[in-house]
């Protein structure tokens, strides 16, 4: 069987947990090289072990860092120097609230992890993409960047911006051979879908023409897809995997 990312390198942020992390034991599954990156140790060890178990060639090397991607001073020492032929941007957190009672606080934090940390991650590897002229940059985003939802003013700003970025970024790289693209996931079985109650969910369901929440493995064979030479004239796009929800 033909492994898709064989001898490549990947470093996926917000890889410890949820999306991130079945991206990475897909990635691992494919041949790849993957560095996760988080904020939680312990999490990250775990993710390694899985890493560890979905190995496929001897040369494959993993690796956690555990670092605070809205710093660009942490982002270069500590991802700068690990080799990236593919970066995945998926760090993402939520502080919802009406605007009206958003505090400036949750407002910046949601920002910066969101997406400042993708400026700071694609200006750390942009240059050496370039120089091998080569290279994939994937994106999560969200389908609230695209539709807004009443209650995240600061998430959907900050999903909406990465898909801005995505295809100013994809303009200017596009003539030196690096794709880069984004996936908006709709409502996903992970952590932050298992904390709603019954009525939140069917709520949600009601507006899926496929009627079921997706897995965080749907969105990683999207990103597979868009990380591998299967997608090499594939730019500045938004991948929506969301049953159907945005048309």
């Amino acid at each position: 069987m033909q492994l898709l990312l064989e001898k490549k390198s990947a470093i996926i942020t917000g890889g410890t947990a949820g999306i991130g992390r079945e991206i990475a034991i897909q990635f691992a599954k494919q041949g790849a090289s993957v560095a996760i990156c988080g904020t939680n140790k312990e999490r990250a060890e775990g993710v390694l072990k899985d890493l560890e178990a979905a190995r496929v060639t001897p040369d494959q090397e993993f690796k956690a860092e555990i670092l605070d991607v809205s710093s660009k001073e942490q982002v270069e020492k500590v991802l700068g120097p690990i080799e990236c032929d593919i970066l995945v941007n998926n760090a993402g957190i939520t502080r919802d609230n009406l605007l009206m009672r958003i505090k400036e606080e949750d407002w910046d934090q949601v920002l910066d992890i969101n997406l400042k940390s993708v400026f700071n991650t694609c200006q750390t590897f942009i240059r050496p993409m370039m120089k091998k002229r080569a290279g994939k940059i994937i994106n999560i985003s969200s389908v609230v960047g695209l539709t807004g939802n009443a209650g995240q003013v600061n998430y959907a700003a900050s999903k909406s911006g990465m898909i801005g970025l995505t295809k100013s970024l994809a303009q200017e790289v596009a003539g030196r051979g690096i794709c880069v693209n984004c996936i908006a996931p709709g409502f996903i079985e992970t952590r932050m879908t298992g904390a709603l109650n019954d009525q939140q969910r069917d709520a949600i369901l009601s507006k899926i023409p496929m009627k079921r929440m997706g897995a965080p493995k749907e969105i990683a064979n999207a990103a597979t897809f868009l990380a591998s030479d299967m997608s090499n004239y594939v730019t500045g796009q938004v991948l929506t995997v969301d049953g159907g929800m945005v048309m």
